[in-house]
């Protein structure tokens, strides 16, 4: 069997702490993120990095904030709460986000590197970011904001 990543085996042990201090709401969304955790190890047929994981949770959580959107527009204030309740545990497990400064200057240290001069060489430059920035930053709004510094 494949040793856990580091994330889910806290998970996995916050899941354990939960159901012995008879926390069910908690314990069963924790359960919930260990199970992701899973399939995504046994998928992957591979050790899992921390990054690995943290696309796992990020995922979850724009699943959650999905959700959310639709009940509250349905008015399911219940499960609204619900959805509301594990994107808040989720982001308990995420790094914390980068601020704008710091991804402008990941962004301009990323374009010296890889030398890009034009929005046709955007791909150079988010190849070398990923890496970085992973789970602490949106994807869209980093993609965004490289093209708009490469002026297009």
């Amino acid at each position: 069997m494949r040793e856990l990543g580091a994330i889910e085996q806290r998970v996995k042990d916050d899941a354990t702490a939960a159901l012995k201090a008879g926390d069910r709401r908690r314990r069963e969304a924790l359960n919930q993120f260990v199970a992701a955790l899973k399939k995504e190890r046994i998928d992957s047929r591979k050790q899992p990095t921390e990054a690995d994981e943290l696309v796992v949770l990020k995922r979850e959580r724009k699943r959650r904030a999905e959700a959310l959107e639709l009940y509250e527009q349905a008015g399911r204030t219940d499960l609204a709460d619900q959805e509301r309740f594990e994107a808040e545990l989720l982001a308990g497990y995420m790094p914390e986000e980068l601020s704008t400064d710091e991804l402008a200057s990941m962004v301009d240290e990323a374009i010296a590197a890889a030398g890009a001069a034009s929005p046709k060489e955007m791909g150079k430059v988010m190849a070398q970011l990923m890496p970085k920035v992973a789970g602490r930053a949106d994807g869209k709004a980093l993609s965004e904001l490289v093209r708009r510094k490469l002026g297009g």
